[in-house]
């Protein structure tokens, strides 16, 4: 199986080069750099990777630049993924990255850079049309629910099992994060699908199509 191509935009040069040996390292191919979102960008659609590395805060303004360019690639790579750091938690980024598309998008804080083996599967699962979303910034979403969301119909032990989706975990890591059998983490889904009214698609499609209701139901308590 081939590599998994990356690119990464980042402005600390030691941090990017960092990762770029993590990345290396762990089997991926850094197929291209950049300190800066315009070359990023430009880098980025040369390559055409299985996923860009996107730091939010970036020359030129060094503001939210990477997020616009990141948001550029989505319309124009529609099948590269996007991963994006931050050093802040900030749901409204993860928010305006996913838009109506929540396949291939991830949301991580940067000291998870740190978690080789949590910095890597969140590349591979949003390489594969999945989602990635720091547990951080979960967490601050579900202070953020509105009365009348179509997420009140779940059960608490059913939210937990979303939330846990949103992070990106499969059912076997849901399962052992909340110490519950597989099997009762298929049923909370299988309810979760039925409560929220998504209807028959690929499994992996209708799993990313809750995280983008319960991303859009937090987002409106804001």
């Amino acid at each position: 199986m081939a590599a998994l191509r990356v690119t990464i935009g980042e402005d600390d040069v030691l941090l990017r080069e960092g990762m770029a040996r993590l990345l290396l390292d762990a089997g991926l191919d850094v197929v291209a750099e950049a300190g800066d979102a315009e070359s990023l960008l430009r880098r980025t659609l040369a390559h055409r990777p299985d996923v860009a590395i996107v730091d939010v805060q970036m020359p030129p303004r060094r503001e939210d630049d990477g997020l616009v360019a990141a948001i550029e690639l989505r319309r124009r790579l529609p099948t590269t993924g996007v991963l994006l750091l931050s050093q802040f938690c900030e749901p409204s980024f993860a928010v305006e990255l996913i838009g109506d598309h929540p396949e291939g998008v991830g949301y991580l804080l940067k000291e998870r850079v740190a978690d080789v083996k949590t910095f890597v599967d969140a590349i591979v699962r949003v390489s594969a049309g999945g989602s990635a979303l720091d547990p951080e910034v979960v967490g601050r979403m579900l202070g953020r629910r509105v009365a009348g969301d179509p997420l009140d119909a779940l059960t608490p032990r059913e939210a937990a099992v979303l939330s846990a989706m949103a992070q990106g975990k499969s059912n076997l890591g849901i399962a052992e994060t909340l110490f519950v059998s597989e099997a009762a983490v298929e049923k909370h889904v299988r309810g979760i699908f039925r409560k929220l009214a998504i209807g028959p698609a690929a499994f992996e499609n209708r799993r990313v199509h809750a995280v983008l209701m319960y991303l859009q139901g937090t987002e409106r308590a804001r």
